[in-house]
């Protein structure tokens, strides 16, 4: 099975430096590229002094995730395309157990390993944690990590199973399907365009999986930082975009409302906290949302699968209930 291991770079040399190293030296399987966003650092030139084996992809601009993505996989040829972030540290044979899923199950389509804090090594990675899940209002959350929370690694999660969304921190996806879902969503830029495509690839029946025996080490926030008002900015409106074009038309109109009467008290916390700048950039994502209606609108496919939650509303058992464990939503021991 032909994979081809793609890390999206933009002057990220002191990354590719720190990481690109076990990319290497754990991936004989595949052929490693990396797409670079028109970096303006020596990012290339260190590539091809220290990694010739590594091969380049050149985007004429810097063309954030989604379309960085999808410009640069146009140039690849592969079976399975493995999106890696440039802060990834890869494990000893963390290739063998995705690949083998993906040959043992046709259905399944997209595929997240385990993804643990690079920092701290026993807990769980903000971005992904072992799987992640949407509520009926479309908050993200994982197993082994709920809004801010995140869980210690004791081997809760180590088994493989069905979920909503693959982290495109380590994202595995077929070739075809990528091409048949037209890969991720332009209008996105960044943030939750792995949540959207995994949502259309669920709404046409595919399967998206967790692997434990995969594991990677992620540092988190190393282009943009998690307290930055332009991640809180493309949060909210990615978000709303998504809901616009994967809800079931039944409850498109009131999940929206709804969500944005959520935003909305978002809000007001920010100002309470003195956050004025996260305040704004809820207002400008409204705004933004507002101007992309329509097209968003147009690009609903023909079926939309109502069972897409297992949770109503994560906000209500996070901060009312107090619950910040993925297995006490469920009454798992």
């Amino acid at each position: 099975m032909k994979i081809a291991v793609v890390i999206l770079n933009w002057n990220g040399i002191l990354l590719l430096e720190k990481f690109l190293p076990s990319v290497v030296n754990y991936s004989p399987q595949a052929t490693i590229y990396v797409a670079d966003n028109a970096s303006t650092d020596d990012s290339i030139s260190y590539i091809k002094a220290f990694f010739p084996s590594v091969q380049i992809v050149k985007n004429e601009s810097n063309l954030g995730f989604a379309s960085g993505y999808n410009e640069a996989l146009k140039h690849i040829d592969a079976e399975i395309y493995a999106l890696v972030n440039s802060d990834i540290e890869v494990t000893e044979n963390w290739l063998q157990p995705i690949l083998q899923t993906f040959e043992n199950e046709p259905k399944t389509a997209i595929i997240q390993p385990k993804i643990l804090d690079y920092k701290r090594k026993e807990y769980f990675e903000y971005a992904g944690a072992a799987g992640g899940f949407i509520d009926q209002y479309g908050y993200p959350y994982c197993r082994g990590r709920i809004f801010d929370t995140l869980e210690k690694d004791t081997g809760q999660y180590d088994d493989n199973c069905e979920i909503f969304w693959a982290s495109g921190a380590c994202f595995f996806i077929r070739s075809s399907v990528y091409k048949t879902l037209n890969g991720f969503d332009d209008d996105f830029f960044a943030h939750q365009e792995e949540i959207d495509l995994c949502w259309r690839a669920f709404n046409k029946g595919y399967k998206i999986k967790y692997n434990s025996g995969s594991v990677v080490y992620h540092v988190g926030g190393a282009t943009l930082q998690q307290g930055h008002p332009m991640k809180t900015y493309l949060n909210f409106r990615n978000s709303l975009l998504m809901l616009t074009k994967n809800l079931p038309k039944e409850k498109l109109y009131t999940i929206l409302l709804g969500r944005m009467i959520l935003d909305g008290i978002a809000g007001i916390q920010f100002l309470t906290q003195g956050k004025f700048k996260h305040f704004w950039a809820i207002l400008k994502a409204h705004g933004a949302f507002y101007t992309l209606f329509s097209i968003t609108y147009k690009k609903r496919s023909k079926f939309q699968n109502p069972q897409y939650y297992n949770t109503k509303s994560i906000v209500y058992f996070y901060f009312i209930k107090k619950i910040s464990v993925f297995n006490d939503l469920f009454g798992i021991k």
